[in-house]
């Protein structure tokens, strides 16, 4: 069966993603404690499901110690386990809870006082999205970390319904474009720094454009040092690449970022993707155009 398991940080899109899951044919189940995995996995097996999804979060905090032993064991009887890790800058997280008005988790189950739950003895949202990193630090390197800080709803469902889609590849490799001046992306296992090149935004006709447009791209294939960064680059992941792969990982995220994340590290990432496209699934993100 394939299994898919979502977990991470509240607020950064497990129920968006769950709902990708189920409009792709996933039978889903939200929050379950991860005591109840193995028997809901060998139920649904009983019926016939061949694909299911389930979110678990901090919420099931006395047993997620258990989850790791249970995707194991889960492995250990032939089904094909995903576990995709959410989460986001905490900037972008008080901005989802703020907008939807929604209290965190845990800012009631960890409520302090003799049972008087009044707002002024409830731990703040910042203390509630810091503790549940604490919580769920263990279970982040237990698969896919993705980075939902700035997507939209709608990017995210396709991103989700992206990885889905490379469920039968061994491995998937991600090139993501970013600019550093909004932060290196969470979900990063590799990042390269190509700000060191000219920068395509100081001529005023290729200013408005992209790194997918024809004039940027002349502009970096006529420079040399573009093309000594690219060969190294494609040095590096492609001789590390077969030890991802020997390491039983699902996802490798390459991080390219420049100042604004708009010519020179979506340049690259463009033509990274067509280099390796038979190497391994790729799959492309312009975190900063999307």
């Amino acid at each position: 069966m394939r299994i898919i398991l979502i977990t991470g940080i509240s607020g950064s899109g497990k129920s968006i993603g769950l709902a990708a899951l189920e409009d792709a044919g996933y039978f889903c189940v939200d929050n379950l404690p991860p005591t109840l995995l193995r028997a809901l996995v060998e139920t649904r097996q009983n019926e016939g499901a061949t694909a299911l999804a389930v979110a678990v979060d901090a919420r099931s905090a006395l047993s997620l110690a258990e989850l790791p032993a249970d995707i194991r064991w889960l492995k250990q009887q032939g089904h094909d386990v995903k576990v995709l890790f959410l989460t986001a800058k905490t900037e972008s997280l008080i901005t989802r809870f703020s907008e939807t008005r929604r209290s965190h988790p845990l800012s009631h189950r960890e409520a302090i006082g003799d049972g008087d739950k009044s707002p002024i003895h409830r731990p703040t949202l910042v203390e509630c999205i810091r503790r549940e990193r604490e919580m769920l630090a263990d279970v982040e390197g237990l698969g896919q970390v993705i980075d939902t800080s700035g997507l939209s709803a709608n990017k995210l469902r396709a991103w989700i319904k992206d990885l889905v889609g490379s469920d039968h590849s061994p491995l998937t490799l991600l090139f993501e474009s970013f600019a550093f001046k909004y932060g290196v992306p969470l979900d990063a296992d590799l990042v390269f720094d190509v700000r060191i090149l000219p920068n395509p935004y100081y001529d005023l006709a290729l200013r408005p454009l992209t790194g997918r447009d024809q004039p940027v791209i002349n502009f970096l294939d006529a420079l040399p040092e573009v093309e000594h960064l690219m060969g190294d680059i494609r040095n590096f992941v492609e001789k590390w690449l077969p030890s991802f792969k020997n390491d039983n990982r699902s996802y490798l995220t390459v991080a390219i970022g420049c100042t604004g994340g708009q010519h020179r590290s979506v340049y690259f990432v463009e033509h990274l993707a067509v280099y390796f496209q038979h190497a391994a699934r790729v799959l492309k993100r312009h975190r900063e155009l999307d």
